[in-house]
C-alpha cells in the first residue's frame, strides 16, 4: 500500500504517478486532495470547470462531475487509465482519496512528489483543487 501525500503537488503530476502505480496492481491512498495545485490562471480555471460541468445535452446521460475535491482527484486519475477495459477499471478500484489525513493513516509513512511541486513553475499562477471545487458551489468538510 502506498500513501501520496497531496500537499502542493500538481494534480497532473500526481494523477501520473499514481496511474502507473494503479496499473502494477498496487492499492493507492492520496491524502490531502483539497490541496492538490492545478497550475494555470485562476479566472481561467474556474471559467473552464465551469464551462465542463454546464456542457450537457440530455441530463440522465451527461458525465458527471463532482464538487468535492476527493472525488475531483479521483475522477482526474480516472482519465489516466485504459478505462474502457477490465484492466483500467480494476486498477481503478484500488484508489482511495482522502480530504485532510484520516486517522487510520497518520502514522503511516506517506510519499511526497518533491519535484513535481508547484515551486517549479515558471509562473506562480496556480489555484488548489479545494479552492476550484469551492468556486464550483462544493462543501468541503475537513475532519
Amino acid at each position: 500500500m502506498k500513501i501520496y501525500d497531496g500537499n502542493g503537488v500538481m494534480l497532473g503530476r500526481i494523477a501520473s504517478h499514481v496511474a502507473k502505480d494503479l496499473l502494477l496492481g498496487e492499492e493507492i491512498h492520496i491524502i490531502n486532495c483539497e490541496k492538490i495545485v492545478i497550475s494555470g490562471n485562476k479566472t481561467f480555471t474556474f471559467a473552464l470547470e465551469k464551462q465542463k460541468r454546464d456542457r450537457r445535452g440530455y441530463p440522465l446521460k451527461s458525465q458527471k462531475y463532482s464538487r468535492l475535491p476527493d472525488k475531483f482527484v479521483r475522477r482526474s486519475v480516472r482519465g489516466m487509465l485504459p478505462w474502457k477495459f477490465n484492466r483500467g477499471k480494476k486498477a481503478f478500484e484500488n484508489l482511495k482519496c482522502h480530504i485532510g489525513i484520516p486517522n487510520g493513516l497518520i502514522s503511516q509513512k506517506t510519499i511526497h512528489l518533491q519535484n513535481d511541486t508547484y515551486k517549479k513553475l515558471p509562473t506562480l499562477y496556480y489555484t488548489t483543487v479545494g479552492e476550484t471545487c469551492k468556486h464550483l458551489g462544493g462543501k468541503i468538510i475537513i475532519p
